[in-house]
């Protein structure tokens, strides 16, 4: 593990911090590394019910390192970190069977923005901005911005801030889809968003595992293969402890309890 990524637990919540701030929490190969690699520990964890991402100090994260990049451009292939580490994290991501909460605060910029679009909640405040960077130094998007973006703004706008580097912010952000929580101040985005993910691991996480895979594969596939897919999720959330459990309670009328099984 290294120093600029930090990991918190608490009571079934894990939070990850990227802790580069004094350059923005900009990605090196060793934070991609262990981000990937935490990532990929937490997705098998059972004691892990939620993940939050954030970032030390005022930016979430602006990217790839540029001094670092500046080095690798001297190497025969200096975006083979893009195959090596920002997709592997991207994939990761997208197929985290546990809810994430990315706690935005400050500046999400370039792929830093482009790991943000990738949890299932967004919480920001007046302070937060998404800016996709790639263009202004002559690069396309990466980590998955070419899919997550247009989903959540559209493509007209998600053309617009991937050519033009438009950058959202504050309450525009949560106007254009690219936060689900908005909070009036800045010191309350972490609190926000940990609260939130704390909500969310007390809850079915089997079933939220199943929710997000065929809320993903529907995107992709006609109806009939979507209720089918569909059919399957129920009928293996029909046979955990979580829903058993919670239909007792429910007739029983005693409060329902999940326990992610």
């Amino acid at each position: 593990m290294t120093d600029s990524l930090l990991v918190d637990r608490a009571e079934g919540v894990v939070t990850l911090t990227f802790n580069r701030p004094d350059a923005l929490n900009a990605l090196t190969d060793d934070l991609k590394v262990a981000f990937r690699d935490q990532l990929a520990a937490l997705s098998a964890d059972p004691t892990c019910r939620a993940i939050v991402l954030t970032g030390a100090g005022r930016a979430f994260c602006v990217g790839q390192d540029l001094r670092e990049h500046v080095e690798n451009l001297k190497s025969g292939d200096p975006l083979a970190t893009v195959r090596e580490h920002y997709n592997p994290i991207a994939a990761t991501l997208a197929a985290m069977p546990k809810p994430v909460v990315a706690a935005v605060r400050g500046t999400a910029a370039g792929a830093g923005a482009s790991l943000a679009f990738l949890a299932d909640f967004r919480v920001g405040g007046p302070g937060t901005s998404f800016t996709m960077a790639f263009a202004g130094i002559g690069l396309s998007s990466d980590t998955g911005a070419s899919l997550t973006l247009p989903r959540l703004v559209g493509h007209a706008k998600a053309t617009e801030m991937l050519m033009l580097g438009t950058k959202v912010k504050g309450e525009e952000a949560q106007r254009a889809g690219l936060l689900g929580t908005f909070v009036e101040n800045d010191d309350d985005v972490l609190p926000t968003a940990q609260k939130l993910a704390a909500r969310l691991a007390e809850g079915p996480t089997v079933a939220y595992a199943y929710i997000k895979r065929t809320l993903s594969a529907a995107e992709h596939i006609p109806l009939s293969e979507t209720l089918e897919l569909e059919a399957e999720a129920q009928a293996r959330c029909g046979q955990t402890a979580d829903h058993c459990g919670a239909v007792e309670a429910f007739v029983a009328k005693e409060p329902i309890v999940f326990e992610g099984r």
